[in-house]
């Protein structure tokens, strides 16, 4: 492996740097979106329980705060109603709403990252080939005793060496993009579900705040 990735020439190491990013981003994004520390299931009808009677304290909501991101959420309605009982809806929803954006850019962080490494990653495969490709006939004259000077099968050897650049450009491209897709359906379906929960819980705080 270490041989064919010499013999395919220096384009290739910026693949290889690709790939080792791509990778990383993709064991973060892994670790970051799991549910329980986005969505937990039964957050929301706990919130609610508790709040059911009276707003909790200071201490309550910033453990709330530090739970997940859906806490976020919700902490930031129950401080606005601490810090102004007598605040309106739109101010509770407004609230709510900042700390939503908040947080949904936090769960789409590196996705771009790694879009740009799938789009890249092809193309670099490709201008290692070209470049390849360039060395390979440019070296061709009468007598120079070069990489397939009068020798078909050296020629041959030296184009497929060429096109390891583009071979390895779709190995590291096709996983990223597959990983990208998966990663940007799943915080998709995370902002959804952080919609709805947030105006349950936005219609509980107006019905708590009269």
């Amino acid at each position: 492996m270490f041989s064919i990735i010499v013999a395919a020439g220096w384009p290739i190491w910026p693949l290889l740097a690709c790939s080792v990013i791509a990778l990383a981003l993709v064991i973060e994004r892994f670790t970051s979106l799991k549910t329980v520390k986005v969505l937990p299931p039964k957050l929301l009808d706990e919130t609610i329980t508790v709040s059911r009677g009276a707003v909790p304290g200071p201490d309550v909501v910033t453990k709330l705060e530090s739970n997940s991101m859906l806490g976020q959420v919700l902490a930031a309605g129950l401080r606005a109603l601490n810090a102004n009982p007598r605040c309106t809806e739109d101010d509770l929803r407004a609230a709510m709403e900042a700390s939503g954006r908040t947080v949904a850019h936090k769960l789409e962080r590196y996705l771009p990252a790694l879009a740009t490494i799938a789009s890249a990653a092809p193309l670099l495969g490709l201008l290692g080939t070209v470049i390849g490709m360039i060395e390979i006939f440019g070296s061709q004259s009468p007598g120079s005793g070069a990489v397939g000077s009068g020798n078909p099968a050296q020629l041959a050897h030296g184009i497929s060496i060429a096109l390891y650049n583009t071979a390895f450009g779709l190995i590291v491209a096709i996983p990223t993009l597959i990983f990208w897709r998966y990663f940007r359906s799943r915080v998709d379906e995370y902002l959804l579900n952080l919609e709805l929960s947030g105006e349950r819980f936005a219609r509980h705080l107006n019905a708590l705040r009269k």
